[in-house]
């Protein structure tokens, strides 16, 4: 009785171990087609061209120029905002703040806000950021809403890093004299840093991509000039693409195509540098 058992349990392990393996594969493939899809229909487009100027009503002339400097702008005032704001407030949930209810409660709806559309912040930023602090359609509106966005999950991966850091590193601070806030800067940081900037990627790589909060707080869809300031209007290559997607000629179908293309390849610059950052940092801390 009991081998049969256990020759069930061996064939319903396996039976799972192939379902896991056929839905992973499916995602890969899948994956893999859309990626074919898109390069066909839009590497014809990628030339200087493109990357030089600005959008166009008429496709063999329209350019990508003000959306990539557009996003560019936005993701570095996002990172700016929210990679501060997001450590220091792990590092205080995690290090300093009080073990009670309020903290609990904190960190319940921490998680949960992690969890929330993105079109609930876009909403919130309109109300907020646009109309009552007067900011209008600028990048910088853009940015503390993109903060918004990321800012729960920037501060969920900073303190599950902290927390994976080895009590004894901080026990042997505080016997030789350290205060917590020199053992945290000069020991739990430096080990925890990695973990820290995986985070940071996974959340950065969120926000170059949303269109919904954008469009919720009135990012323009045609902008014929690149950004200058924190206060200029702008556009993003998410909002260009849904621009070109939802015109009905084919030729500006395969302009978006070329457009996701500039999108996952700036993307990847971005999150290579970040993990060259998170490598160096590694090391350093070996």
């Amino acid at each position: 009785m009991s081998s049969d058992r256990l020759r069930r349990r061996h064939a319903t392990t396996r039976y799972f171990r192939l379902l896991c393996a056929a839905v992973a594969w499916a995602g890969i493939v899948i994956l893999a087609v859309l990626l074919f899809h898109v390069t066909r229909e839009g590497i014809r487009w990628l030339d200087l061209q493109f990357l030089t100027e600005f959008p166009s009503r008429f496709p063999e002339q329209a350019g990508i120029k003000s959306a990539l400097w557009g996003t560019v702008w936005l993701i570095t005032l996002t990172a700016g905002i929210s990679i501060p704001v997001g450590v220091a407030a792990a590092i205080y949930l995690e290090e300093f703040s009080p073990k009670n209810r309020l903290s609990q409660l904190i960190e319940v709806n921490i998680g949960n806000l992690a969890g929330v559309p993105s079109i609930v912040y876009g909403i919130l930023g309109l109300v907020l950021f646009v109309r009552f602090l007067a900011l209008g359609r600028s990048v910088l509106a853009g940015s503390l809403t993109m903060t918004l966005l990321i800012l729960p999950v920037i501060i969920i991966a900073a303190r599950e890093a902290l927390r994976a850091v080895p009590d004894s590193i901080r026990h042997a601070a505080f016997a030789l004299g350290a205060t917590r806030w020199q053992a945290v800067r000069a020991q739990v940081l430096p080990v925890a840093l990695p973990g820290i900037l995986t985070g940071v990627i996974l959340a950065l790589s969120r926000a170059i991509g949303e269109t919904a909060p954008l469009v919720m707080i009135g990012a323009l869809t045609y902008v014929a000039f690149v950004p200058e300031g924190p206060m200029d209007a702008f556009t993003a290559l998410p909002i260009q693409i849904f621009n070109w997607a939802s015109r009905p000629q084919a030729d500006f179908h395969q302009l978006a195509a070329a457009g996701i293309i500039v999108l996952l390849v700036t993307l990847l610059l971005m999150n290579a540098t970040a993990v060259w950052i998170r490598q160096r940092a590694e090391r350093t801390g070996r």
